[in-house]
């Protein structure tokens, strides 16, 4: 911000944490520089044969409204809520009261589309309010922590049009908000192209991971061979005999993973009744990580079991691979020696491999796309949403010698190490420029730095 100059002179807001406005600015309620502002229309559409844009939170974006794949009505239902005043126009905002709480978006132009209750239709007064004025003070810090202390504390979070009726902005003169509207388009444009950049890079960076795994767990190392690996980099292919694999090193092994497994089990029904404060962890499908081996232990349950409970049979030991066997099917948790003892749900499989299989190999050859595409014609054949102790037992891997396992893991490690480390920071610089982002928005729009000039 410190390439931007303060205005020449500010006066008192009125309001303690807001500080300082510019002289000449308004601090006022929003509704009052507004013709009307009413939600959505309460009634479930007709969808039969719809061919009108029925738009909710979910198809609003910043900066679009996704017409193509909202919900279409019929024309008696829009224009029952067309009379009911459910129809937006060229210039409103439409302001998200549940879901994405506070998104806002400029209606650019007008066309034959109404909205859900979840949305509120705000119509700024032309003569004394820029609707992109508006939808940037929407975005603003001022604005949305005042919708947040609305919402907070709700059991199911909403904002309601009383409550948005409250909210107060700080608003100078039209010609001004029109040079801070568009100062603001362009500087966030910028940086939502960089950001956007970012996250090309990090699916780029997903993407080379995830074929990485699938080519070291399916084909080997080639050109690695030593004496201390005994792995050959001349080694022939040849069909491993299981339709997902194709074809794999002559030297390894097709095999169903019930061979090289000493146990196989899943979690108790009603560990509920005993959730507690203190206790024994208990590990989750929320405490598997879909991309990574390591567990995400941030949210960790405790339980207090009885002594004897069916439960104690599927204690973790180090080593053990966690599926994931209802949501996210097949997602793959190595444990580490901090889950010793912990309990598992029902939706998680617990798999001890014996000596022949290295526990962070088969976990790496379970997050393989050949092994994705297993899991899934396991798990959704018919109406079947889930897998089985069975499938994951029946359950077929190529398996390499031990010696072979040990290189493809660590070769795995040190490679995903570092792409997750270029991956983190992006994550890092998508991060810092919302923060940019933020800041420059709510800096302009309550006069912090004056930018009619820049």
């Amino acid at each position: 911000m410190s390439a931007y100059r303060p205005y020449p002179k500010y006066k008192s807001s009125g309001v303690e944490w807001l500080g300082d406005v510019p002289h000449g600015w308004i601090v006022s309620a929003v509704k009052r520089f507004c013709e009307t502002i009413t939600d959505g229309a309460h009634i479930s559409p007709e969808t039969d044969d719809g061919c009108h844009p029925f738009v909710s939170t979910k198809d609003v974006f910043d900066e679009s409204i996704d017409f193509e794949n909202c919900l279409k009505t019929s024309d008696s239902s829009y224009h029952y809520m067309v009379r009911s005043g459910c129809k937006p126009f060229a210039g409103d905002v439409l302001f998200s009261k549940d879901g994405t709480i506070g998104r806002t978006v400029v209606v650019r132009e007008n066309r034959d589309f109404v909205v859900a209750s979840s949305l509120i239709i705000i119509r700024p007064a032309k003569r004394s309010l820029d609707p992109n004025f508006l939808h940037r003070l929407c975005q603003s810090t001022l604005i949305g922590s005042q919708v947040e202390s609305f919402v907070k504390g709700a059991g199911l979070p909403r904002l309601s049009i009383q409550n948005l009726l409250k909210v107060f902005g700080c608003f100078p003169p039209l010609p001004e908000q029109h040079q801070i509207a568009t100062f603001l388009d362009r500087e966030c444009g910028k940086l939502d192209a960089l950001q956007g950049k970012q996250e090309r890079l990090i699916e780029l960076l997903k993407e080379k991971r995830q074929a990485l795994i699938s080519h070291a767990v399916t084909k080997g190392l080639p050109g690695v061979a030593s004496a201390k690996t005994g792995l050959d980099p001349t080694a022939k292919l040849k069909p491993s005999g299981i339709e997902w694999l194709g074809e794999v090193p002559e030297h390894w092994v097709s095999k169903q993973l019930k061979f090289d497994l000493n146990l196989v089990t899943s979690g108790s029904r009603g560990w509920a009744q005993y959730f507690a404060d203190d206790g024994e962890l208990f590990f989750r499908i929320t405490n598997i990580q879909r991309n990574y081996l390591e567990p995400d232990l941030s949210d960790m349950q405790r339980v207090e079991p009885p002594n004897g409970a069916e439960g104690e049979r599927s204690r973790i030991r180090e080593g053990d691979v966690l599926i994931s066997i209802t949501a996210d099917l097949g997602s793959v948790t190595v444990a580490p020696i901090s889950l010793e003892g912990a309990y598992v749900s029902q939706h998680v499989c617990l798999t001890r491999p014996n000596k022949s299989v290295l526990s962070r190999w088969l976990g790496y050859a379970l997050k393989s796309d050949s092994s994705k595409a297993q899991f899934e014609a396991s798990g959704y054949g018919g109406t079947k949403i889930q897998l089985s102790l069975s499938d994951i037992r029946n359950f077929e891997i190529a398996l390499p010698p031990l010696a072979e396992q040990r290189a493809i893991v660590a070769h795995l490690d040190e490679k995903c190490g570092k792409i997750d480390q270029l991956k983190a920071k992006a994550e890092r610089g998508i991060e810092l420029l919302k923060e940019r982002r933020s800041a420059l928005i709510s800096a302009a729009v309550t006069g912090k730095i004056d930018v009619r000039s820049a």
